[in-house]
């Protein structure tokens, strides 16, 4: 039975609208997506096509973070904090 592992992404949105998907553990591992649905679908592709190549490059694999099976920690979020500040 596979196991399941739960990779930490990053989406943003860019200043023309698009989403854009990004995986810190694994090198290379980012994409876009016209809706927040779309970049969902498209990293999990990309997560699916990296991993796929370190089951076939060693040196690849070493590349990547793995996550704990077990781990349930969440990733709760990062916000853009508006500050006012005044500098001389």
């Amino acid at each position: 039975m596979p196991k399941v592992l739960n990779f930490k992404v990053i989406i943003e949105q860019d200043e023309a609208g698009w989403f854009v998907a990004s995986v810190p553990a694994i090198p290379g591992a980012h994409t876009q997506g016209k809706t927040y649905e779309e970049v969902l679908k498209n990293i999990k592709e990309v997560i699916g096509l990296c991993l796929e190549e370190a089951n076939d490059n060693i040196n690849y694999r070493d590349q990547i973070t793995w996550p704990e099976p077990d781990d349930k920690s969440k990733f709760l979020g990062i916000v853009d904090m508006p500050v006012r500040v005044a500098i001389a």
